[in-house]
């Protein structure tokens, strides 16, 4: 009877056994298990498809060989410590792939006990985790180029305010006590008067309208984004000497702010790369709305780039110009070839606002 029992409950373990790895086998995750000893005594499928290696290379320790080196020693170290703490544990580590690629994975172990009680081992999951770690690396360096960003915004308003705008009222007010007085050892020479300091006043406002207008656009709330981009134009091109034909058609006069906001940006952002990197002679700007699309070109026959490189270590201003145009629901694109000009276009539904 007791033989019996014993052939039953042996043919019931091996049936629970190849039903575990079939499951496993089908899993969508990479799996494995230790044997009390922390030798690993099976892998899944899934775990051989990825590292391409038969199952006998990676039994006992053999699957260490494929760990990145310098995460093997703080991989082992950690296995090894929970391992004989009886703790289910998690920990990340690059594994070569069978293409030779390294990839981070996140392996999850859990002890097992027998039935009664004793420590039989470790079962274990992996996911690959490289594109999260690669995001999130890559949402770490956006922070940091933002924060520059912004501390350079910072510096360039600060030194216009206090080197062009502070500089010029320091001189005004002198020149305004002075207003009309003789000059001292100019014999016939007088000050400026009243009407050039006035003037000179007149300047100095116009340069911090300049300055309030590029953060913030009067005319885009009040006008509707054409008249806004129109404007904004005609000063880029005064101040730039840069020619710029700007032209909308069938525009709605109101676009809901976001919509408005995303293209106006876009606009002043091509704009200030062309004066920056192009060397244009001429900038083209194509406003139009057809179909419930709205359509924005902004072209110049300057140098140009080559756009695949210039993916690669994207600035912030290209980046900042798709993901205002991802936010409204639209699309972005730009094509460029050394010497042959750069060509910028947006498109986003039609949104009209609400309020009346």
């Amino acid at each position: 009877m007791k033989v019996r029992w014993r052939k039953q409950g042996n043919q019931a373990g091996r049936e629970g056994e190849r039903r575990f790895r079939l499951l496993a086998d089908v899993a969508p995750v990479m799996i494995w298990m230790s044997g009390a000893d922390r030798l690993c005594i099976y892998f899944n499928k899934r775990w051989l498809d990825f590292t391409g290696r038969p199952l006998e290379s990676e039994l006992g320790n053999g699957w260490s060989k494929g760990v990145h080196p310098d995460d093997l020693q703080q991989c082992m170290e950690h296995y090894v410590a929970n391992f004989d703490r009886r703790q289910e544990f998690h920990m990340e580590y690059r594994l070569r792939r069978h293409d030779g690629e390294y990839r981070w994975l996140a392996d999850t172990g859990v002890p097992l006990f027998s039935p009664d009680g004793s420590f039989a081992g470790y079962v274990g999951s992996c996911f690959d985790i490289s594109e999260i770690k690669s995001a999130a690396e890559a949402l770490s360096t956006l922070n940091a180029r933002l924060i520059e960003a912004q501390e350079q915004e910072r510096t360039r308003i600060a030194r216009e305010l206090h080197d062009d705008i502070g500089t010029s009222l320091a001189i005004l007010s002198v020149e305004m006590l002075r207003s009309g007085q003789p000059v001292s050892g100019a014999p016939g020479r007088v000050h400026p008067g009243a009407t050039e300091v006035y003037e000179k006043m007149q300047d100095i406002a116009r340069r911090v309208s300049r300055i309030s207008h590029h953060l913030h656009s009067p005319a885009l709330e009040y006008m509707g984004m054409a008249k806004a981009i129109q404007i904004e134009c005609r000063e880029f091109s005064e101040r730039f000497r840069i020619p710029v034909e700007c032209s909308c058609h069938d525009v709605p006069a109101k676009l809901e702010q976001a919509l408005a906001l995303s293209f106006f940006r876009v606009v002043q952002e091509a704009l200030h790369n062309a004066a920056k990197h192009s060397g244009a002679a001429k900038i083209e700007i194509e406003i139009t709305s057809d179909a419930g699309m709205l359509c924005l070109v902004v072209r110049d026959n300057g140098k140009g780039f080559d756009v695949d490189q210039t993916r690669l270590a994207a600035g912030l201003g290209l980046i900042s110009m798709k993901e205002r145009m991802r936010l409204v629901g639209g699309e972005f694109a730009i094509r460029s070839q050394p010497g042959q000009g750069t060509e910028v276009t947006c498109r986003a539904p039609v949104i009209l606002t609400t309020i009346s």
